[in-house]
């Protein structure tokens, strides 16, 4: 099946993600969004559920032989060549206290390799579209990384520092100190931003799966930067919880060194 296909059908899942959050984002809903906390200890809400189930229903309907991994409801057919991976809200505690970073992750994966990825960022109204030979665009502009080969020069960026696990915080710490400035809680919004080369570094661990990160690869990578695991390894469905992507490949080897010594 052509890649067109395949990216018109993610498109459309976008779009009907973008729909449902911009409704909530728009009511005037000044008690708050009500959540609950999930075994992981992350929160999630109706509207996240809301989401994936209308995803799912769309996939079903149009390419009902695809799998689909998604965040809030059990896995469905892994075993399929072409599997959906889907992040209804990336981001949701930042969702639930109203500041406008989070956005909808889509991914589609071949054989357990991102194939597609779409970024969706529904208040600011942009959408990052990578795919596996094509280059990244912002609605529908080509965007590219920026250069920045040392690590004493980066603009970094972590998710939430307080998910490192202890066995990798010697490591991160020295990421910290060494790198220029830092940001965090951007969630998916910071890679975004890497592959629009307004970032230089993102890096993450524990926590992260594959609905956080497969819709990423092909978007980074799509605009000139790199996205391993801490290991080098390519992310793919089967990953561990480990991320780090880099705008400029340079950086991106000097910090693989660095983890791998510290």
């Amino acid at each position: 099946m052509p890649l067109t296909t395949h990216l018109q059908l993610a498109a459309q899942l976008a779009d009907a993600s973008r729909a449902i959050l911009l409704e909530h984002w728009q009511r005037d809903d000044t008690g708050g969004q009500a959540f609950a906390t999930k075994d992981d200890a992350s929160p999630v809400t109706e509207i996240d559920r809301r989401i994936e189930l209308r995803l799912r229903e769309m996939i079903e309907h149009v390419q009902p032989q695809h799998g689909v991994l998604g965040e809030e409801y059990p896995p469905h057919n892994l075993d399929a060549e072409y599997v959906w991976v889907l992040d209804p809200i990336d981001g949701t505690k930042q969702f639930i206290a109203g500041i406008p970073v989070y956005g909808t992750l889509i991914s589609l994966c071949q054989d357990g390799r991102p194939l597609l990825g779409i970024i969706d960022m529904p208040i600011s109204g942009q959408r990052w579209v990578g795919a596996r030979g094509l280059p990244t665009t912002l609605n529908d502009r080509v965007v590219r990384t920026r250069a920045c080969p040392n690590l004493s020069n980066a603009l970094m960026s972590c998710s939430n520092p307080e998910m490192i696990p202890r066995a990798h915080r010697p490591a991160f710490n020295h990421l910290q100190q060494n790198s220029r400035w830092r940001l965090y809680g951007a969630a998916c919004n910071a890679y975004a931003s890497l592959a629009s080369g307004r970032l230089d570094l993102s890096i993450d661990s524990g926590g992260m799966r594959e609905v956080d990160y497969c819709a990423l690869v092909p978007v980074i990578e799509g605009a000139g930067g790199v996205i391993s695991d801490w290991h080098g390894a390519p992310l793919t469905m089967h990953s561990d919880s480990t991320v780090v992507a880099a705008g400029d490949p340079r950086l991106h080897a000097q910090v693989l060194e660095l983890l791998g010594r510290l």
